[in-house]
């Protein structure tokens, strides 16, 4: 590896563009050697933090840098971050080898690395097609060939997954947990929550620009609140029965479907059970949830409640 893996801190990052605040006052860190999933509603600003990280964007306040220092002010940045944060950035009529080659000349690198990278990410046997025929899935590995060229000790990929089949998600699970056991530092932004729980060592939540949750994915699992799957063809009166005044703080009831599903924490199947009972409700189906981190997901960015490092 060319490049010690750093940490990647935001401290206090915020970024406003007019009267929309994107990101607020937004913290938290990314530690070598593990693989962070970055999560968050689409417009939660995932990519404008991003954006910040790698000086794309001035934040209007806090910092996002990069062992302590700001993007651009580290020596041979491409040999230091790689990064990838849409499957477009090539021009369509050239091909994959030589986009890679521009890249090689530019950091000073033998057009041999151009080869390796290539074998890496699976695309030797379209070095030579023109990457405006390429798939979404190709131009995904394409962008991630060229992230890797530099051989950075830091990886910031943005829905690295998009476009990938079955067989190159599993792929590219492989590739990142691999990237992290070498100690490198692995950032991912990603909406495919399944995906990123196989793959993820460290999950940052987010919701409308504000920091929810952050800590590793064992502890945000261990520590979640019980959740119980109801199902009713009367909704409405069953979410009616749930809050029952002067019995505790009232529970919180998701909505993730229109078939009469609701998701409810903050009681148990027992209680849930008894409360539709006294109001005369039917149940289709009551199961006490596993903590999962769609589940985890689904309740922390539906409340917004900030919850800081777990």
């Amino acid at each position: 590896m060319s490049t010690i893996a750093q940490t990647l801190t935001i401290d206090h990052l915020s970024k406003r563009f007019g009267k929309v605040h994107a990101v607020r006052d937004l913290s938290f860190t990314v530690e070598p050697g593990r693989v962070t999933g970055f999560l968050g509603p689409n417009g939660s600003g995932k990519t404008t933090t991003l954006r910040c990280l790698l000086g794309l964007v001035r934040p209007s306040d806090g910092t996002a840098s990069i062992g302590g220092q700001p993007y651009r002010d580290l020596d041979h940045p491409g040999r230091v971050v790689g990064a990838a944060l849409e499957a477009s950035g090539f021009h369509p009529g050239r091909t994959a080898r030589g986009h890679l080659r521009v890249i090689a000349d530019a950091l000073d690198l033998p057009k041999t690395r151009v080869d390796e990278v290539l074998g890496l990410v699976g695309l030797e046997d379209a070095a030579g097609r023109k990457a405006g025929g390429f798939s979404l899935g190709m131009r995904q590995r394409l962008s991630l060939a060229a992230a890797l060229v530099g051989d950075p000790g830091i990886l910031i990929l943005d829905e690295p997954a998009n476009g990938l089949d079955p067989e190159g998600i599993a792929w590219l699970r492989g590739l990142l947990r691999g990237l992290a056991r070498e100690g490198r530092t692995v950032l991912v932004s990603s909406h495919v929550l399944s995906e990123v729980q196989q793959t993820v060592d460290d999950v940052v939540i987010i919701s409308k620009g504000a920091l929810v949750r952050a800590g590793s994915l064992a502890d945000l699992a261990g520590n979640g609140a019980v959740r119980v799957r109801v199902r009713s063809p009367r909704r409405d009166a069953l979410i009616r029965a749930l809050e029952v005044p002067g019995e505790g703080p009232p529970p919180t009831v998701l909505e993730p479907s229109d078939d009469g599903e609701l998701l409810v924490t903050g009681l148990t199947a027992s209680d849930i059970g008894r409360r539709a009972f006294l109001a005369g409700v039917e149940l289709h189906e009551l199961t006490q949830q596993t903590n999962d981190l769609e589940s985890l997901f689904l309740e922390l960015t539906a409340t917004g409640t900030p919850g800081g490092t777990a």
